[in-house]
């Protein structure tokens, strides 16, 4: 008996998957009665093998069960709690370097709730031992700036000032500024009479226009139809232009700003253009134009040269050239009034103009500054035209500073969208100089994020990390409608640092928080203002199951409605989760 129960005691065991030689300290194990089986209670020693219990057949295949549904529960809570672990590990190696490592409650402290306000800077301005930088940028980071001092304290946020700085550094840093603005000024003006001055030669005098910026020359439109990749326009797209005409057609084509068959018989006309909205970020989208402009351009300008050109404000008769020369530009002084100049001494004075720069500048410096100076009087005169600061008179300096800054950057050139940037630099500063330089210093970071840079393929794949570790339901949502978890609907909102997200006065209070968090918790804040504005929308986008077309039209329908301070309360929450997690806590 004792043989045939051992064997079918096996059959079982090898049924359930654990093989044949399973040990007989095993088979004890198996006995549910426990004291209750006279054979199991009686046996001498535990390790003997219990032949003649008769529970053993009865109970072996379930408790065979539960062994193997136990060991497999143990193994999967391991693997789960390695993967866990192997996830941990890329988080704190991928996500380590977006934030800093002391960690950063979200909550305002008491002494920081209220930013950085007007008595606390003058106490600073009076002993600047009585508070340290970062206790003054932990306020700003907490509670931004009070409006009164933002003019005083925003150069030392962007890097114009040093904290520590004493008044006599601080002159010192102004004047070194403004001689260099008023070189910089001189150079591209000179420049910019010479582009002038060739575009009046290449049109008759019935179509010429001597407003700012009011036409190309017809060599620099061949130019842009023969390499689109010269364009540098992300809002809108370039080309409106007119194409290519035979040499014989190109001096007798109306202005851009004409209406079609407005021209004299010969005139080519171009067809309409189809609008590229999808490579502009209004859409949501980033564009897969290249839009830097032709590289490698080095001015032939030394240092210090300017060529001596001021541009007339006032309007004179058609025809006159607009061009004033300053003292000691030419030896033959010209007739300071337009009105009594004659068609055929302007173009003498021309062509000598041209004759004299043709030395500084060559062709290609021509063309290039030619096409950076229409982008830039295209994007001037509608660059937040409903706000009460820009009146032409502001208008005009916006548009010197943004051409000033082009004129030392002309390997990038002037994009559409800097203007966006610079506009609130000067509403607060009111000062061309101090503009100036505190937009050199934001473009330094900025830069990076437009076409030319390569910072925006970074920004995606961060925003793609940190909502899939903080949100991975949302994630998931996102995954499945469309898969528009490369969040190129955030491409505006990286571009521009949310300015057209948000109303005028919020703009201020976001941008000055974003440059304090990169001394206090991240330097790339603008990555978790961005999934702030995601989560505080989560519900909405959840329960309307939006697709990726649906979260742009949301977004754009959205703008100017959001509550900064709660967008920011939730980017401050969020860096603190990764640094949490980081440190494992």
């Amino acid at each position: 008996m004792a043989p045939f129960l051992s064997s079918d005691a096996g059959d079982m065991i090898e049924m359930q998957g654990f093989g044949p030689s399973l040990p007989a300290w095993h088979l004890e194990s198996l006995c549910s009665q426990g004291s209750s089986c006279l054979f199991c209670s009686t046996r001498s020693s535990p390790y003997a093998t219990p032949s003649r219990c008769s529970c053993v057949p009865d109970r072996l295949p379930l408790r065979l069960l539960c062994e193997s549904m136990k060991r497999q529960i143990v193994a999967r809570a391991f693997y789960g709690w390695l993967a866990y672990c192997r996830h941990l590990s890329t988080v704190r190696t991928h996500l380590s370097a977006l934030v800093r490592h002391h960690i950063i409650p979200p909550a305002r402290p008491p002494g920081a709730s209220g930013g950085l306000t007007k008595d606390v800077w003058s106490k600073y301005q009076k002993d600047e031992k009585n508070y340290k930088e970062l206790e003054l940028l932990r306020q700003v980071y907490y509670g931004g700036v009070e409006h009164e001092i933002r003019k005083d304290v925003w150069p030392f946020l962007l890097g114009h000032y040093k904290f520590g700085m004493s008044k006599k550094e601080m002159e010192q840093a102004d004047s070194a500024v403004a001689a260099r603005y008023k070189r910089v000024l001189a150079e591209w003006k000179a420049c910019e009479a010479v582009v002038r001055q060739r575009e009046r030669e290449a049109q008759p005098a019935p179509f010429t226009k001597f407003s700012s910026g009011s036409s190309i020359d017809s060599h620099v439109q061949r130019l842009v139809h023969r390499d689109s990749t010269i364009s540098n326009d992300v809002f809108i797209s370039v080309d409106d232009l007119e194409p290519p005409e035979p040499p014989g057609t190109e001096d007798c084509r109306p202005e851009p700003e004409q209406e079609l068959g407005a021209g004299p018989p010969g005139t080519a006309v171009a067809g309409r253009q189809q609008s590229v909205e999808f490579d502009s970020p209004d859409s949501g989208l980033p564009s897969s134009r290249n839009y830097s402009v032709t590289s490698g351009i080095q001015s032939s300008i030394d240092e210090g040269q300017s060529m001596g050109f001021e541009e007339e404000d006032g309007g004179g008769e058609e025809g006159s050239s607009g061009l004033v020369p300053a003292a000691g530009a030419f030896s033959e002084p010209r007739d300071a009034s337009p009105h009594k100049a004659s068609r055929a001494s302007e173009l003498e004075a021309g062509a000598e103009l041209v004759a004299v720069c043709t030395a500084a500048y060559t062709i290609e410096l021509l063309d290039t500054m030619a096409l950076n100076l229409h982008r830039i009087d295209k994007d001037v005169q509608r660059c937040d035209r409903n706000y009460w600061y820009f009146t032409p008179p502001n208008l005009e300096r916006l548009r010197d500073i943004m051409c000033s800054y082009v004129w030392e950057h002309l390997d990038v050139g002037y994009v559409q969208g800097m203007c966006d940037l610079l506009a609130p630099l000067l509403v607060i500063l009111d000062n061309d100089q101090l503009a100036y330089s505190c937009f050199s210093h934001l473009m330094k970071r900025m830069s990076q994020n437009f076409p030319n840079g390569g910072a925006m393929d970074t920004h995606f794949a961060n925003m793609r990390s940190l909502i899939q570790i903080l949100d991975s339901e949302l994630f998931e949502l996102m995954h499945q409608n469309g898969d528009y978890t490369h969040f190129y609907f955030c491409y505006r909102w990286f571009l521009l640092d949310f300015k057209r997200e948000l109303l005028y006065e919020d703009v201020f209070a976001v941008w000055e928080v974003i440059w304090a968090a990169r001394h206090i918790s991240s330097e790339h804040f603008v990555l978790f203002i961005a999934l702030a504005l995601v989560e505080a929308y989560r519900e909405i986008i959840r329960d309307n199951n939006m697709d990726f077309t649906d979260i742009i039209k949301f977004f754009n329908e959205r703008a100017e409605h959001h509550d900064a301070q709660e967008i920011l309360q939730i980017a401050r929450e969020l860096v603190h989760k990764v640094q949490m997690l980081i440190e494992n806590k």
